[in-house]
């Protein structure tokens, strides 16, 4: 497998195929600078690639300095590919300083 991660995290990510049963409940977590946007600009990058978990909604947290928020999204994962769009596009993004 190729990967520009690291070998730990090509390990995990190679143990979500394994350790998922697609459809499923899936929380995705975005960090970055506490601005009036953030929340917003996650939300639409996740609901791009996805629909909201039923009974799943938007958790928002700030650091505490208040400074950095912390913005995670439960999703109706479909597939290791949908979720690799996701986080590709969150890291990409050059406000999400980071993605989990």
């Amino acid at each position: 497998m190729e990967c520009d991660f690291g070998w730990v995290a090509c390990l995990v990510m190679s143990d979500i195929e394994t350790l998922l049963d697609f459809p499923c409940a899936f929380p995705i977590k975005a960090m970055g600078r506490n601005s009036g946007s953030f929340e917003s600009l996650v939300s639409d990058i996740v609901f791009r690639h996805a629909k909201p978990f039923a009974g799943g909604q938007v958790k928002t947290r700030e650091s505490g300095s208040g400074t950095y928020l912390s913005v995670t999204v439960t999703i109706s994962a479909e597939s290791r590919q949908q979720l690799d769009l996701i986080y590709e596009d969150l890291t990409t993004c050059e406000q999400v300083l980071m993605a989990l």
